[in-house]
């Protein structure tokens, strides 16, 4: 080690692992970690980051991303988006073409030739699957492609039945994968909303009332006695409910290999945005109540291990389509659905740890964990990322703590020209990434270009760290 000469060294910063952090140095040669310790076992390098003061984290991963065709957050958008808020690594949602009877294969092709023009972070894929029973033959192959995540909608118009969701957590269970389910009611929501608008109840306050809460815990046990059923890996997306944690707690000390992610929204907004952003609140599930009781839960559960990630949901819908909510909030006059989602991808980072890490006093290896780790172990992507470590890549997040900002729309990427979060006061800011040994972001800057970012092959899920974060 004395003689080697290797790339960079990161020093001087206090070093976010897996359940501690300490002031560590980090040799990288190439695209990896070669080394991690105290400076006097370090090699030469060719170039010193100094890190005094900051924290250094893995590569933040947003695991919960919907990157849209043009016009709007493409590739291009998303990706630049996601680098400049602090993020090396995302995993988008992508689709295939049911029309033409596109095989996942195919799909999965078509999407890494789109993304890797235009990515300027590392990418991975899960696949959204509708009721189109052709599609499971080609599941298989699609797993052995390196994409071994798959969701599926319990509600809305695109939603499945329980009987396709047993079919398919059989072959993705065989096979080694995950399946992830927006977990809603839907004949009950559908039920809901119907009524609401026959009585003329279409505001967007009015919109929470039509998702209860029960409805999230009443998919969540379908989903979770599934999973069972099929032996299947399952990830509750966007957990948004006390109720519904409670259930997957359950499942949880049973030994069930049940994973939750909750997003910044549901830890810091309530129902009353409705009435202050209308459509533009309109996510899905809802904003829940103001007294805090699910707020508080998301928070506890965070702190706790039983959530396990922290994702953004991001979803941003053209802001055309999102204004026709404020005279009715579930569908247009033409009579299509308002859209669902908001851009969360550049507040992710900077709210996590300004709410979590900095207002909430949890440890700053809380954040690596719940950002980094666990998003990597669940989706297949450890130890290649989501840690510190000889022989991963070199991926890091290194955040100031002594910058204050103010999040404002019109600082970000995203098309959508809005955020809920408008003048929400921030405290320390993402400094500099590193993605695969080469500086990304530097004091707000970017240093790569676009197609920077390449495609991550994911292989089977490994069990998040749980336990006390705190």
């Amino acid at each position: 080690m004395a003689t080697q000469i290797v790339d960079t060294i990161v020093h001087g910063g206090n070093v976010a692992f897996s359940s501690n952090a300490y002031k560590a140095s980090i040799a990288i040669k190439g695209e990896r970690i070669v080394a991690v310790g105290t400076d006097d076992i370090m090699p030469k390098a060719e170039n010193y980051i100094d890190a005094s003061g900051k924290y250094v984290l893995p590569g933040a991963i947003d695991c919960h991303v919907h990157v849209r065709e043009k016009p709007g957050d493409d590739w291009g958008v998303s990706t630049k988006a996601a680098a400049l808020a602090g993020l090396t690594t995302i995993i988008p949602f992508g689709g295939y073409n049911a029309a033409e009877k596109e095989t996942l294969p195919q799909a999965i092709n078509r999407w890494k030739e789109e993304a890797q023009k235009e990515a300027l972070v590392d990418y991975s894929f899960h696949y959204i699957l509708s009721n189109t029973p052709y599609i499971m033959d080609s599941l298989p192959e699609a797993i052995n492609m390196g994409v071994t995540s798959y969701k599926m909608f319990m509600t809305y118009d695109h939603r499945v039945s329980d009987s396709f969701i047993a079919k398919v957590m059989e072959i993705v269970s065989d096979n080694g994968g995950i399946v992830q389910l927006h977990a809603e009611n839907g004949d009950v929501i559908e039920h809901l909303m119907n009524k609401a608008m026959a009585e003329g109840r279409t505001k967007p306050s009015d919109f929470p009332d039509t998702c209860p809460p029960w409805a999230e815990a009443e998919a969540i046990n379908r989903g979770i006695l599934l999973g069972a059923m099929t032996d299947c890996p399952l990830y509750i997306v966007h957990l948004s409910t006390k109720l519904g944690l409670n259930r997957i707690k359950q499942a949880q000390q049973q030994g069930q290999r049940v994973w939750t992610e909750t997003c910044h929204q549901y830890l810091l907004l309530d129902e009353t945005a409705m009435e202050r952003l209308g459509p533009f609140a309109k996510i899905g599930p809802p904003l829940r109540s103001s007294d805090g009781v699910n707020q508080d839960a998301m928070w506890q559960g965070l702190v706790n291990g039983y959530i396990s990630t922290v994702g953004s949901d991001h979803s941003p819908a053209p802001t055309a389509m999102k204004e026709l909510g404020w005279d009715n909030i579930f569908r247009s006059p033409k009579g299509d659905p308002i859209p669902f989602g908001a851009p969360s991808i550049e507040t992710i980072v900077p709210l996590v740890y300004s709410e979590g890490v900095v207002k909430r006093n949890l440890p700053i290896w809380w954040m690596a964990r719940v950002m980094a780790e666990n998003p990597a172990r669940i989706f297949g992507l450890y130890p290649k990322k989501g840690v510190i470590q000889p022989d991963s890549d070199a991926d890091l997040l290194i955040i100031d703590p002594e910058v204050e900002t103010n999040i404002q729309a019109q600082n970000h990427q995203s098309t959508t020209g809005y955020t809920p979060y408008e003048d929400w006061k921030v405290s320390g800011s993402p400094w500099m990434t590193i993605l695969r040994g080469k500086v990304l972001l530097n004091d707000g800057k970017l240093e790569q270009q676009p197609g920077a970012g390449k495609f991550i092959s994911a292989g089977n899920p490994i069990s998040p760290i749980a336990g006390q974060g705190k």
